[in-house]
């Protein structure tokens, strides 16, 4: 199944692009979909800790299982006052 990725800020400047298409297996979860990201893209680990996420314009834990079609968005923290 297809899922669309959003990448913003650093993330979006590691990775070459903003929005991608990333194809997983069905019953795979939003961390699935990161590590799929991340192989195609290594300079992206490092902030696999630190990460926030969403599915469908909700935030989301790692865990949650993504649906064909969904829009996983990946945001790196955010500093300053």
């Amino acid at each position: 199944m297809r899922v669309t990725v959003r990448l913003f800020a650093r993330l979006r400047e590691l990775a070459g692009a903003g929005e991608c298409a990333v194809d997983v297996a069905a019953g795979a979860t939003i961390a699935d979909v990161w590590r799929a990201m991340v192989r195609d893209r290594p300079a992206l680990e490092p902030f696999g800790q630190s990460i926030s996420c969403a599915r469908n314009a909700e935030f989301a834990r790692t865990s949650v299982v993504v649906r064909d079609g969904d829009d996983i968005a990946f945001l790196p923290p955010v500093s300053g006052g």
